[in-house]
């Protein structure tokens, strides 16, 4: 389909008027993100059958048009894994989407795996070879070439036509809503604003320090990200993972100490060190009674590795009565999940609603099920 680049306000306003009368719509985004924490925005494109624009955002002040259509309930919007493109509608639009159902996700639940890329999903469907030679263009340069054109074209013009396809085979499959939950599952993951008195838990690790050194973990990290977000820097650029790691360990009261520590990062200390020697005094002010409990390993709990084996060998099992594959029901990760929950570790037993295993479609197929499976001893 012949595409219209958009670079007006009036004509963007024009066209997503139009646009709010479809029954659903293919939208993809181009973006570029290298020395930044947040993904610069480089281009939006949209086809609804009849139309297919590519949406300048670089030179139109005012995208609150596109926004509307992404929380229009009544259109259904269909991107290809669209992962990154709801963190750029957090951060470009603060645009959370409504109705929103992603192709890599019906494709898994078809039996395509987890991470089937949008050519391979349109070469399945249309026999058609795309070029993909542009995915590492730079989508914030101007003039963008007609080759770079075309090719953002691409991207949902052949997703517009597959998806009635796609669509009548998962509901046919009978997996249609838990391709729908599963998309909002990650929706809602990606819009739950970060809580950067938690992100200590995340550095490798962490299960090595005790509460004190925990707790100065805690600030650094804290301190990290609030950095990351001022500057507009990846979080790595401030200060990286065994940098805070070494200073958590040591609490140094110089830099020319911080230098000599294994682990640490000369760079970082180099520009950051009176910085982050500010965030360790003030970590040495809490009260011990506000240090964190120290982390507990989940691979260290008694007879860990033969749970995990049962549990893992219990859901497939179940998974394939169930007519699924069992990575669409259980990573490793989610397996130690309920497993953390399960145990109740680092305070995981309080919070049923964060087990992926136990919410949402899994809950009556597998989650009931699973608990009875640990209640019984795992037999």
């Amino acid at each position: 389909m012949h595409y219209q680049l958009i670079e007006d306000q009036q004509t963007l306003n024009q066209v997503c008027q139009q646009f709010s009368k479809a029954e659903y719509l293919a939208i993809d985004t181009e973006f570029v993100r290298t020395r930044t924490l947040y993904a610069k925005l480089g281009l939006l494109q949209v086809c609804d059958g009849t139309q297919l624009v590519l949406i300048d955002p670089l030179v139109i002040d005012d995208l609150s048009p596109f926004w509307q259509l992404l929380t229009d309930g009544s259109i259904i919007k269909v991107l290809h894994a669209c992962s990154e493109d709801l963190e750029v509608f957090l951060t470009a639009g603060n645009c959370k989407p409504v109705n929103l159902i992603d192709s890599q996700i019906m494709m898994s639940f078809l039996g395509h795996g987890l991470s089937m890329g949008y050519a391979a999903m349109v070469k399945h469907f249309t026999g058609i070879e795309l070029d993909k030679s542009e995915s590492r263009t730079d989508w914030t340069k101007r003039p963008l070439t007609d080759k770079q054109l075309a090719y953002a074209s691409a991207d949902v013009d052949h997703l517009f036509s597959i998806f009635p396809k796609l669509s009548a085979e998962l509901s046919q499959s009978g997996f249609q809503q838990f391709a729908e939950q599963e998309t909002q599952n990650m929706i809602e993951k990606k819009f739950t604003a970060i809580d950067e008195n938690e992100l200590y838990l995340n550095i490798k690790m962490n299960w090595r320090l005790n509460s004190k050194q925990l707790n100065t973990l805690k600030y650094l990290a804290s301190w990290r990200y609030l950095q990351a977000k001022k500057r507009d820097l990846p979080i790595g650029f401030v200060a990286k993972d065994n940098t805070l790691m070494a200073l958590a360990q040591s609490n140094p009261a110089s830099t020319s100490a911080m230098l000599s520590l294994e682990g640490a990062e000369a760079l970082d200390v180099r520009h950051k060190g009176k910085a982050m020697l500010s965030v360790l005094a003030q970590a040495n002010k809490t009260p011990e009674s506000e240090y964190p409990a120290k982390v507990s390993r989940l691979d260290e709990y008694p007879g860990y590795k033969q749970t995990f084996k049962k549990v893992k060998a219990f859901l497939v099992e179940l998974s394939e009565k169930n007519g699924l594959a069992i990575e669409n029901v259980a990573s490793k990760k989610q397996i130690n999940q309920f497993l953390t929950w399960q145990y109740k570790l680092n305070g995981a037993g309080s919070n049923i609603d964060n087990v992926d295993l136990l919410a949402n479609w899994r809950a009556p197929l597998f989650g009931q099920p699973l608990i009875e499976f640990a209640q019984n001893g795992y037999k």
